[in-house]
Parts: structure tokens; sequence; C-alpha cells
């Protein structure tokens, strides 16, 4: 991992080190946790700033042969943790997390050592070591990786508390919130929908009884999070929902699972299928730029969703038949002329050309990239899995409009991935030019194209 790490042409390595790297970073999409950047929050250890959430290690590390307990378990020491973590890292080889885990040692520490059982031991006591000052912190990670904006990804019933003391204490870095209303539309367990409504009803101030009101209660906190600097939703959802419904059947439905009766699964499907529009209509009004995650197959594995909950590395790439329902949502928003600026991140690489196609549907000339087959995301934000999106994109679409690289993590290490994903990026160009596909004379079209794509297309995108 030298200073011309993935970059293998002498044009990939001036792209990267003259235009790519000298630029901030802008993370339009993380899961960071707002509590640790408002308290500045020191971390007690390696393993807890490293290994403490983090489901692709431990991932790697089940099939391994590493058990649970030093997975996700509570008995164990966080240096027993880290130990097996370390004897798993030489079995990584190919698998991204090889390059991620050097890669975050090496820009947060500065070690260049090689993790394996032999050096576990060394390089755990030294970032123990430096992790103890103050330039550690959580602010402090984000200052050593010259972010400039984060945007983090929170509930409709949050009271964002700590994104007002984050900006108020002077923090000089953005955190600005991002809406997602995701359990809003959950109505597939009534006991659990009607639970979530009497939480929007408390924090809204706005009584509950009927769809409308459910629905003044979400655009109250629609406009408190305008108020806080959001200017982004996100939803994670598993296909798109484009069912044909009526204002009446909505509000029948509404009633019937807020009074706790189970719902047809059709009725399931028109309910999420209004709910998608009402929420695009809400961010349309207010300019804001909405974005879906969608194709995961999540909690596969009941047995260990019982034992250690979701978000813990039982999920997968789903199959689903998205197409007609993506386009059939979009067209409603757009026919309406209320489709606001759009990001779609699809996790299963074979909807990639799907998207790409998609997306040049719905452009109309007044925002540039106004809607943005966005960067590979979970499982494919890796090599492979960038340069598949980039190819797609760069054949059917407008590579030079893509916002680029975001981290989507719960990790103040993470970071590094802008770094992995322009190196990518710069290679993929720089390839290009030397094998005469892009000409020379164009080198000052390449050079800002980077530069774009790293950090200029997201500052004017969103506009933070």
């Amino acid at each position: 991992m030298d200073k011309h790490f993935l970059l293998q042409t002498e044009t990939a390595q001036k792209l990267y080190h003259e235009h790519a790297a000298k630029l901030p970073i802008i993370d339009y999409h993380c899961h960071l946790s707002p509590r640790m950047v408002a308290d500045d929050y020191q971390f007690k250890s390696l393993t807890e700033v490293w290994l403490g959430g983090d489901h692709y290690k431990w991932r790697a590390m089940r099939t391994n042969g590493i058990d649970e307990r030093y997975c996700t378990g509570k008995e164990t020491t966080d240096w027993e943790k880290f130990e097996k973590w370390a004897e798993t890292v030489p079995y990584t080889l190919r698998n991204p997390l090889y390059h991620w885990t050097h890669l975050e040692l090496k820009t947060a520490f500065g070690i260049d050592k090689i993790l394996n059982p032999s050096t576990a031991r060394e390089i755990y006591d030294e970032c123990n070591a430096k992790l103890a000052l103050p330039e550690y912190s959580a602010r402090g990670m984000m200052r050593r990786y010259r972010v400039e904006a984060v945007c983090t990804t929170d509930d409709p019933v949050d009271s964002l508390e700590h994104h007002i003391a984050t900006r108020n204490s002077g923090f000089e870095i953005k955190m600005l919130p991002t809406w997602r209303p995701d359990k809003a539309m959950a109505v597939e367990v009534p006991a659990d929908f009607r639970a979530y409504m009497e939480q929007l009803a408390q924090v809204s101030g706005v009584t509950i009884r009927s769809f409308d009101d459910m629905v003044a209660a979400l655009r109250r906190r629609h406009d408190f999070f305008a108020e806080q600097g959001c200017k982004l939703s996100d939803h994670g959802i598993e296909e798109f929902y484009a069912e044909a419904y009526t204002d009446a059947e909505i509000r029948a439905i509404f009633n019937k699972v807020y009074g706790g009766t189970a719902l047809r699964s059709g009725e399931i499907l028109q309910f999420k299928s209004a709910m998608l529009v009402l929420f695009g209509e809400m961010d349309w009004e207010k300019g804001w730029t909405q974005q879906f995650h969608y194709g995961t197959l999540r909690n596969n594995n009941s047995k260990m969703f019982g034992l250690v909950g979701a978000d813990t590395g039982f999920d997968s790439i789903g199959e689903f038949s998205t197409a007609k329902a993506l386009s059939k949502f979009l067209d409603r928003l757009n026919s309406a002329g209320k489709l606001t600026k759009t990001i779609l991140y699809n996790l299963n690489p074979c909807a990639n050309e799907m998207i790409a196609t998609m997306v040049g549907n719905f452009q109309d000339g007044t925002v540039a990239g106004k809607i943005q087959f966005g960067s590979g995301w979970w499982f494919l934000d890796q090599k492979d899995g960038m340069e598949k999106q980039m190819n797609a994109l760069s054949v059917l679409g407008l590579l030079s409009r893509f916002v680029g690289m975001l981290t989507d993590s719960r990790s103040f290490l993470s970071y590094p991935r802008h770094e992995y994903f322009r190196r990518t990026l710069c290679n993929l160009l720089g390839r290009d030019v030397e094998n005469g596909e892009i000409p020379v004379s164009e080198m000052a079209r390449v050079n800002q194209m980077v530069e774009d794509i790293s950090y200029y297309n997201a500052k004017h995108f969103f506009r933070f």
C-alpha cells in the first residue's frame, strides 16, 4: 500500500495525487452516532472504534470459524475480540476488508505493518495509545480526514438534540440530519405501527386518530428537520411500490391497521405505495434530495436475529423485479410536476444497467444529473462494485455528473472509503487515457472530471 496503491498507470497517479487527494470529504450519507459527535467521544479501544457494530468484519470472522462471542458477545474482552480479528485478516486476501483494514491503519494511525497474529498486540497497543489523545476523538477523526459535511440517518421522531448541540458548540464541520421515515410505512405488524404512531403524536404535538392526522404530524416533523438543516431523505426498502390506490382506500387501510387488525398483502403494498408518493411530494416541496437504498434481503438467519438482533451481519443481496414499479413510481411524481432530485442505490449488480437507463428517463434539464445512479452500496462498495457501477453509468449516462462516494458507515474510521473510491476512479480514467480511449488533448476536462466526482458535484448538488 504505497502512495500509488490501485493506481496502475502514470496518468492515474497524476490524476489522484494532483487532483483527487487534495479535496475535502462530503459524506452525504452515513450512520454515524450524532451523540458521539456532540460529545466529542473519546474511544476506549481500537476494538470499540473498529469492530463495534461492524457487521462486515463479523461476517468474515464467522466464516473463518470464529465463535459468535468474539463478534457480538459481551462476556469477551476488547483484546480477545481484536485478537480474533487479527487471526482472520490473513484470510481476507481478495476481500475488500483486507484493503480497508490496512488503509485505515495507515491513514488514521500511521501504521504500515500488516495486521496478523504476530503483529496484533503491537498494533493494538499503539493504536490504543493514540486513541487516548484528544486529536483521536470523534471530532478529531473527522478533522483528520478533512471532512467538510456529514449527513446522518435519523427517524422523524428523533429530537435532533445532538445535531443542535453540535451546531451550537461551534464545531466547524457540518453535521446535518437526514429524514428516514421507514417506520411510518411499516404496517406489517399492527402493534408496532400503533406504538410508532404514539411516538410520532407525542413529538409532533398532533393527536393521531386518522390517516390525515398522521400526515399532519409527519409534515410538522418534516418542517422541524428542515429547520435543523436537513436537505435529504433516505428510504431503506426491499423493492419499489407502485400499486394503484385511492385516497379512500388508504384512509380505510390506516384505520384498519391502527385499530390492530392485520392487513392483507395487497393492502400493505397499497399503503407503502401511497406513502412513497407522499414522502416524495414533501421532499419536492422543500427542494430536498430523496434517496432510495433498495434490494436488501434482511435478517435471513432467524435464529441469530432472535439472539443478536438486526444489523449484525445476516443480510444479503435480494432478487426483486423492480423496473416496472420504479418507473411507475417516478412517473407518478414526474407527471404531477413533483419529482425532486433523486438518488437510486441498487444492491444487486444485475440491476446496474436498468438503473443507469432509468435515471435517464426522468432528467429534465433543470439540474445537471437531477436523477442520480448512486454509488456502489453495501456489498458493492468495493473496487469491483464501484467499477461496475461507474462503467454502467459511463456508457448509459454521464459519469461526469456523478455525485460520487459516501461511507454509509457507523464507524469514524471509514473515511478512507472515499480515498479508495477516488483511487479507483482515477485508475479507471487513467487507463482510458493511456489506452487512447480518451484523447490526451482532453486532459484538462479529465482533471476537472476527477475533481467534480470526488467533491464539487456533491457540493453543488446538495448545497449544504
